[in-house]
Parts: structure tokens; sequence; C-alpha cells
């Protein structure tokens, strides 16, 4: 299927690795122009030479990197500084840290709130009226299955990526939806990513067990009996983006393998 989306400019956040790359090498396969945005310079810089094989190496599309810090007013300046004019916008962002919530103090809140709510926004604000004015527009914020699904010692981001999705849940039906712009969540269950392996790594160490016990066991929680992949998470992304999307907005998909058990 061709998504209609060639020559169209992505800006994709957190996609040095994982589920952020995995959306840019979508976008890049459609012939879309990125600029990937993560804070660790050595492997962003792989991973837009990775980004460039895959559009051919002709710079066409082309693919363009900023190392910043995307949650900090000045990481969304050097972004900016290459222009404004984006037609496609996936935020992501690293999620706090798990622990109990008696622990956390005002501190860690604002810094959860700031990244994986107040973020997405600013980078909604900046680019959504300009994608109205030319009439197309797709915004689609990487969120998390705890949204529908809540993770008790992930209160930190059940709460700020609620908020996210409370504010999308209104801004995506103003105006905006009848100027060809749909804002969308996608909620990401488990996958196999870095985080996934480091999280798991953490409970090995505290239940006593193996790695790959743990691994095995986490496996077997999910109907479809496996972890999900970066590349079919980006190919639902490059979806949401598509000319064949522009019927769907404010909605929050969901790709976990069916683990979430509800009904709605």
């Amino acid at each position: 299927m061709d998504l209609g989306i060639a020559g169209k400019t992505a800006l994709v956040c957190g996609a040095s690795k994982g589920l952020g790359y995995g959306c840019a090498e979508a976008l890049v396969r459609e012939g879309v122009n990125v600029v990937i945005v993560a804070r660790g310079a050595e492997v962003l810089e792989a991973a837009a030479k990775k980004l460039a094989e895959v559009a051919g190496g002709s710079g066409n599309p082309f693919v363009k990197h900023v190392a910043a810090d995307i949650t900090t007013e000045a990481g969304r300046a050097a972004v900016f500084a290459l222009g404004h004019d984006f037609d496609i916008v996936v935020t992501n962002a690293g999620g706090p840290p798990p622990g109990d919530f008696r622990n956390w103090d005002r501190e860690a809140w604002i810094k959860a709130v700031d990244a994986n709510m107040l973020t997405p926004i600013e980078l909604i604000k900046a680019t959504v009226d300009g994608m109205a004015k030319r009439g197309y527009g797709r915004i689609v914020n990487i969120t998390s299955s705890s949204v529908k699904s809540p993770i008790d010692i992930l209160g930190l981001s059940n709460g700020a990526r609620s908020g996210l999705t409370g504010f999308v849940a209104g801004v995506a039906r103003t105006s905006v939806a009848a100027q060809g712009v749909t804002i969308n969540n996608l909620l990401p269950g488990a996958f196999d990513t870095d985080r996934l392996k480091g999280t798991m790594a953490g409970s090995a160490q505290k239940s006593g067990q193996d790695f790959d016990t743990v691994w095995e066991a986490r496996k077997k929680t999910i109907p479809a009996r496996r972890f999900g992949t970066p590349a079919e998470f980006g190919a639902i992304c490059a979806f949401l983006c598509s000319m064949q999307a522009g019927y769907m907005t404010g909605q929050n998909i969901l790709a976990d393998g069916g683990a979430y058990p509800g009904t709605y």
C-alpha cells in the first residue's frame, strides 16, 4: 500500500534506538524526510547513518539528526532552529523510573510531568497551527499501555501519560481536525527493546532468578507469546501518519499482543 506521504517531513523524537528508531525507519521507507533527535550523540549519529542507508544514500529522502534533550527548552530550540514546518511529529521520551509513590517527592513528579506530558504539548503547540494552514498534519504520541491498564510500580508514568491522554482527547477534536490534522496516541505494551531488557534484568536481580527465566515467563503473560518488534511498531506509526488514516483522530491505539484483558 502506498501511504501517500513520500516527500513529507517528519520530526521523530527519541529515535536513536528502540521504538523511536522503528518509527523513523518506517517513515524513511515510505519516502519521508526525517529529523531524528535524541540525547546520546554517538548512538544518534549511528542511527542516522543506518537510516541514510535505508533511504538509499541518495539524500532523497533526507535524514538529519540533532543531539539534544527534547524535554528541555534548549533542546526544542535546537530542533526548531531547522524550521517548524514539520508535516509529521512523533513525540517520544523515556519513561520515569519505577518505584513506590510514597518515595516520590514533588521534584520527581514535576520531572515526570515535564517529560511525558508537557514536552509533547509543547511540540504540538509549536507545529499544529502550521500543519493546519497547510491542510495536512499527523501527530503521533508514543505513550504506554499503562494508560489503559495502570502498572502499580509505574505511578509516575501512569499519571503523567494519562494527563497527556486527556489533553489530546480535547485538542484533537478542535478546529484542526477539519483542517486535515490528526493527533493520536500509540500505546506500546512489551516490545523487545533495551528498556524492556533493563527492566527484566532488574526483576531478575530482585527475584534471584536468572534473566532468561524471567524473560520467558514474561512472554507467557502475552497472548501472542512473544514480544513486539520496533519494526512492527514503526509500521503502525507510519500508517497513523498516512493519508489513509485521515479519519482517525483523538484515538489511543494499543499494540500489546493482546495483553490488555478489557473489552474496550
